[in-house]
């Protein structure tokens, strides 16, 4: 049986001026009612004739017919990969995937904007229609990232963003991850690139992760990004420590504890003064 979206090995079973029509090994003898699927003449390897082998990757064509080729696509059914926008257009985004004809993104398949050149993490499966597409509801085609332990640093995609849990990540394009709400403190967005620190490895395999480094390592950059605001300011910041979350987090993009960590720092270094009504900048 020839299969759609996988590579195979199908035997020539017939010569064309236009290219070899190929069957898979139990139809090859059949001569009536065996499924045979066009390889195009400038894919037929050299030399080929009845009964060689070939091994070709099955889809379809703009004419919605099966058709062979032996040039290698970007990901086969059940596959991840990232994949570059070419197109936007009304029933959704056309994907580069490595062959001639674009592979679609439904926009019912889509899980956050996408633009035309940017890069997103799909799958690959087989529509109710029997077509190929691509979907960027990945969350079930992940795999468990067994190898890796607290700590580790590691990079990844950002593959969907939810208003309540977080952003979920794809370590090294593939590995389920997440990255928790209250980590967040910058906007994200789908397709992003992240370098991301492991928080801790779930018991179903899966990851946390955090943006920022470990609390010793990342005070300094907090306080280096809190001396560039109070400069901002003119020297003076209009709030203390003890100020609301949501205006540190506005204003710095980090948690009340990493905001009065970094202040601390600053204050026994001596750069900052702490006032009631505000920190100044020490001349």
């Amino acid at each position: 049986m020839i299969q759609l979206g996988i590579y195979q090995t199908l035997i020539v079973v017939k010569k064309t001026d236009f290219g070899v029509y190929l069957s898979d090994r139990e139809e090859a003898g059949n001569d009536k009612g065996a499924e045979r699927v066009l390889l195009p003449g400038k894919q037929v390897p050299e030399g080929a004739k009845i009964g060689d082998e070939i091994r070709v990757f099955v889809y379809r064509d703009s004419m919605d017919r099966l058709i062979s080729t032996t040039a290698k696509p970007k990901l086969t059914v059940g596959e991840l990969a990232v994949l570059k926008v070419k197109e936007v257009t009304k029933i959704g985004a056309f994907l580069d995937w490595g062959l001639e004809k674009d592979l679609l993104l439904p926009f019912k398949q889509q899980t956050g904007s996408v633009k035309k050149d940017g890069e997103y993490l799909v799958a690959l499966y087989i529509d109710k229609s029997g077509r190929l597409a691509a979907t960027m509801d990945v969350y079930r085609y992940m795999k468990i990232a067994g190898d890796y332990e607290k700590d580790d640093e590691v990079t990844g995609i950002i593959y969907e963003l939810h208003p309540t849990l977080g952003a979920f990540v794809a370590v090294d394009d593939c590995y389920a991850a997440m990255i928790p709400k209250k980590e967040i403190h910058e906007p994200l967005y789908v397709g992003e690139r992240v370098q991301a620190r492991v928080t801790g490895v779930r018991d179903d395999g899966k990851l946390n992760l955090s943006l920022k480094q470990k609390a010793y390592e990342q005070i300094d950059e907090d306080a280096a990004r809190i001396l560039r605001v109070i400069k901002e300011y003119d020297g003076r910041l209009p709030y203390n420590d003890k100020a609301k979350p949501e205006i540190i987090e506005k204003d710095f993009h980090m948690s009340k504890a990493a905001f009065k960590r970094a202040v601390g720092r600053l204050y026994k270094q001596r750069k900052i003064e702490i006032h009631e009504n505000g920190i100044n900048l020490v001349e």
